[in-house]
Order: C-alpha cells, then sequence, then structure tokens
C-alpha cells in the first residue's frame, strides 16, 4: 500500500508499506534518481533509529545514480508490532528477506547491495549467510556482534528474556551515537524512538544472534565492507574486527576511523565514511559489470 510519494528534478521518495511475518505492517521508504538506477543499496537500521534517519545517506547514493531502499524494523519507526520488541531474532531476517524479494522485484537485473547498521547488521548478516547470491555485495557499519557489557551480565539477561520477556531493561544513550551536536539533538526530539528501551526478549534474541553468527562467518564469502568507529561505546569495534578476520570473503576491507561515535553516518565523520562507501561500491559495481559480460558471453557461445 503505497502512502505517500515526493518528488523532485534530482530523486523521488516513496513510502509504503509490506506485510512482514505474522502480517505486521512493515513500513518502508525508497529512493530514486531522477533516470534509471545502476544499482541498488537497501538498508536496514540498527536500534535508537529508523529508515527516516538515512535520508542524507540515500540522497548522496542517489547522487550517484543508485536507488535506496530503507525499512523500519518490527516494533521500530512507523512499522507495527509491540514496541521495541521482537519474539524472534528470525523474524527481523525473514521481514528483511522479503523486503529484498520486493525490491528485487522492482528493480529487476540490478546488483542488489546490502548495509546493515548495528543491530541492524547483525540482521543483514544472518539474512546474508542463507540469500549471498541474491547480494552483490554487504557493508557492515558498527556492527553489534560484542556489546560492552560483562559475560555474566549477558548471560543473566538471557535468563531474564525466559522469566519477563517483554520487561524493558536496556536503553542506549542517543549521545554515544553521534559526535555532531545537532545530531543528537535531533534524535533527542525525535519522536519515533522516543523512550526507546529494548526489551528483555529482544536483547536476549541479539546475544543469541550474535553467537551463532560466531561459528557462521567463514562461511559468508560474498564481497564485504566493514566499517567501525574506534572509540564506539555502543558496540565493540572488536566485534568487527573478528569478523573481518574470520569471514570466507576474498574480496573483504575493513576501515576503524579514530574518534568515531556508534553511527559513523551521522558523526563528524560522515562525509569520509560515504566517500569510502562510494568509492567501495563503484569498485564493485566494476567487477560486477566485468562478470556480467563474460556469463552473457558464455552464454552466447
Amino acid at each position: 500500500m503505497e502512502l505517500s510519494r515526493t518528488s523532485s528534478s534530482k530523486f523521488r521518495e516513496t513510502k509504503e508499506t509490506f506485510k512482514g511475518v505474522g502480517d505486521v505492517a512493515i513500513f518502508t521508504r525508497s529512493w530514486h534518481p531522477a533516470g534509471n538506477p545502476r544499482a541498488v543499496v537497501v538498508i536496514a537500521h540498527g536500534f535508537n533509529s529508523h529508515s527516516g534517519q538515512y535520508a542524507w545517506v540515500a540522497k548522496q547514493l542517489v547522487a550517484r545514480g543508485f536507488a535506496v531502499y530503507a525499512l523500519d524494523h518490527r516494533g521500530r519507526g512507523q512499522s507495527g508490532g509491540e514496541r521495541f520488541h521482537v519474539a524472534h531474532f528470525s523474524d527481523y531476517v525473514d521481514d528483511l528477506a522479503t523486503f529484498i524479494r520486493l525490491v528485487k522485484s522492482r528493480e529487476p537485473n540490478l546488483p542488489v547491495f546490502l548495509l546493515g547498521h548495528s543491530a541492524g547488521g547483525v540482521i543483514s548478516a544472518l539474512y546474508a549467510l542463507d540469500h549471498q547470491s541474491e547480494l552483490a555485495g554487504l557493508i557492515s557499519e558498527s556492527f553489534a556482534f560484542e556489546l560492552p557489557a560483562p559475560g555474566f551480565a549477558l548471560a543473566a539477561l538471557k535468563g531474564l528474556s525466559r522469566l519477563a520477556p517483554h520487561l524493558h531493561v536496556l536503553k542506549l544513550k542517543n549521545a554515544d551515537f553521534s559526535r555532531e551536536p545537532s545530531i543528537v539533538a535531533a534524535m533527542n526530539r525525535d519522536p519515533l524512538i522516543a523512550g526507546e528501551s529494548e526489551t528483555a526478549q529482544a536483547t536476549a534474541e541479539l546475544i543469541r544472534a550474535d553467537a551463532h553468527l560466531r561459528t557462521q562467518f567463514p562461511l559468508i564469502t560474498l564481497p564485504l565492507l566493514i566499517l567501525h568507529g574506534a572509540a564506539d561505546k555502543a558496540a565493540k569495534a572488536s566485534g568487527s574486527q573478528f569478523f573481518y578476520a574470520s569471514a570466507g570473503a576474498k574480496d573483504k576491507t575493513l576501515k576503524l576511523y579514530d574518534g568515531a561515535s556508534h553511527d559513523l553516518l551521522n558523526d563528524t565523520v560522515r562525509e569520509a565514511v560515504m566517500t569510502d562507501i562510494r568509492n567501495w561500491l563503484e569498485d564493485q559495481l566494476s567487477t560486477w559489470r566485468e562478470l556480467d559480460s563474460v556469463s552473457a558471453a558464455s552464454a552466447l557461445s
């Protein structure tokens, strides 16, 4: 169901919903260049976030000819579902899979790149495990793989999730997301994340997903761009370093940004991070075109 559409001479923004797991309404946004796109970037946001926070990112990519799609995970942003809660982490992953199928049906024959931030990076990595052929590459930003909490506290959260799954137990500080005061002020005013705190079940599901990924990284072989702020207080940079070291991909890049906080694309380094992302995407597109040309030539021979 289409909700609204806005256009300019440079891009078109569309807002829609689709039915996710259990018929939960999942809200989405997309941004398109005025002409035909060259490729697609799908964005999976993390906690204390939603698709609307990626308007600047989308406009940077649209200016280079990319179509950009982003969803609000269930229970977040303008999507349906219990606020800041999920019963099974796989519900996030299945919603993302449905969304990417929809995107690919609308953008046939275009390479699709997936960008996941923080917990959205965990969702994206889990999706990539079973759908690598659907993606041209994965961008992992501030991967929420290793959390800044003692092991006994994480174990206690998993136990609490069985006793009181809907109890809100974890609140992230907006000030840890960016060193840019205006960005933090905007987050503090944002009604879509106002009062956000994670339930015991949602937090425990993230911890269990991370534990599963730890043994699965060698199976991820698609091209990877892994980005993390060295001063991130919400997710340890060592988690991204472990991902880079363990991933089975031959084409993988790790970039750490000195002094940067959790949300690199809303931090003071965002211009440099966006340049790194655009350059990587352009390199991947060149490789994809070469492979596509070889495949077409083989089919004709």
